[in-house]
């Protein structure tokens, strides 16, 4: 168990900006799963499938056409 041991005192300032920006990514990357798994969302993002296969000036950015 001394292998997982973390001395918090001995933390410098750029250790805690790391932990910080760690977490907050975790947090981010948490709501970009709920938001993209969300099966209210399914339909939004299914519009947007195709979008890099389509040409310029077709759709706008809802989905819609021009």
């Amino acid at each position: 168990m001394e292998y997982l041991h973390t001395d918090w005192e001995a933390m410098s300032r750029n250790d805690w900006i790391g932990v910080a920006l760690t977490v907050l990514a975790f947090v981010a990357m948490v709501a970009a799963y709920v938001l993209v798994f969300n099966p209210k969302n399914k339909e939004a993002f299914n519009s947007q499938g195709d979008m890099a296969l389509r040409d310029e000036g077709e759709h706008n950015n809802f989905g819609g056409k021009k």
